[in-house]
């Protein structure tokens, strides 16, 4: 993929983002054709199914999109006659009947309707680590797993760097409370499970301690100190489902403006500069003195 990628910036400095996504989601598929094919193989009755037949309905921004609604209809008919069904994940259609990506943890998060939608006992997402850690087992040897922890435990180590699962899939499992089961694609070990607390469990006073590495800063300033500017800034970068962790403002040099300075994942620095430069400034939500990236 990072060919195919690779080439749309040889083809275009600004690569149409509808068929960028139709380009992204093919990774997708064809992972969904070998499981399948593979499955039938060994005699059961498997089959691959695009997110546009079902179809997946996807709301918002291409790159960025949300899963609004899921049709069960083709997928139960199809698991009643003992159906193995294979969906693929990070995708969807929009209204326009386009496809459309879901970004960053895009096939967590596409696990994560599923089980909401049908209703499932249980999430499981199958990675390359047994489990969830107290911290990162790869610098700390006696990091331990853990059995269970809670969603806001679990988001709030996301949120600071661990990278078993991305922040956006443990929100959207904590909001629909679909129960997690983080498992090994290599051991057959139990895991860690992710849910709603437990009241009769013993608590430590210390569930983990995650870092990160790949933090931006971005200073916005001389924003004019009125109601509603913070709104704009963060609701523009919600839109792209960019994650904004901790926010410092602070009285400008300038009377009557002030100085935003908050960070997020070096990974959306790009699209939030976008989002800033273009969704902002020239549709003038904000007036910015200056942009320190």
């Amino acid at each position: 993929m990072k060919k195919e990628i690779k080439k749309t910036k040889e083809l275009s400095n600004n690569f149409d983002a509808a068929e960028y996504d139709v380009l992204l989601s093919t990774g997708e598929q064809v992972a969904c054709a070998l499981i399948a094919g593979r499955l039938k193989h060994l005699g059961l009755k498997a089959r691959s199914w695009m997110s546009w037949q079902l179809p997946i309905i996807t709301e918002g921004p291409y790159s960025a999109s949300r899963i609004s609604k899921i049709n069960k209809t083709k997928i139960l008919t199809f698991m009643k006659t003992g159906g193995i069904p294979i969906i693929t994940g990070f995708q969807g259609i929009n209204l326009d009947s386009r496809i459309t990506t879901l970004g960053r943890g895009g096939t967590d998060a596409s696990a994560i309707m599923l089980a909401k939608f049908f209703n499932a006992d249980a999430c499981n997402i199958y990675t390359d680590v047994d489990g969830v850690y107290t911290t990162d087992p790869r610098i700390v040897k006696k990091a331990k797993k853990l059995d269970f922890i809670t969603y806001e435990e679990m988001l709030e180590l996301a949120s600071q760097g661990a990278k078993v699962l991305q922040t956006r899939s443990v929100a959207l499992a904590m909001k629909y409370k679909v129960n997690l089961r983080v498992l090994s694609s290599f051991a057959n070990v139990p895991g860690t499970l992710i849910a709603e607390e437990r009241g009769n469990m013993e608590k430590s006073e210390i569930s983990g301690i995650a870092h990160s590495l790949n933090e931006a800063k971005i200073t916005l300033s001389d924003i004019p100190d009125q109601p509603g500017q913070a709104a704009n800034i963060f609701g523009a970068l919600a839109e792209f489902s960019v994650n904004v962790d901790m926010i410092v403002q602070s009285s400008s040099i300038n009377h009557g403006s002030t100085d935003m300075t908050f960070t997020i994942p070096e990974t959306d620095l790009l699209i939030a500069e976008k989002v800033i430069k273009k969704k902002l400034i020239r549709q003038k939500f904000i007036d910015l003195g200056k942009i320190t990236f």
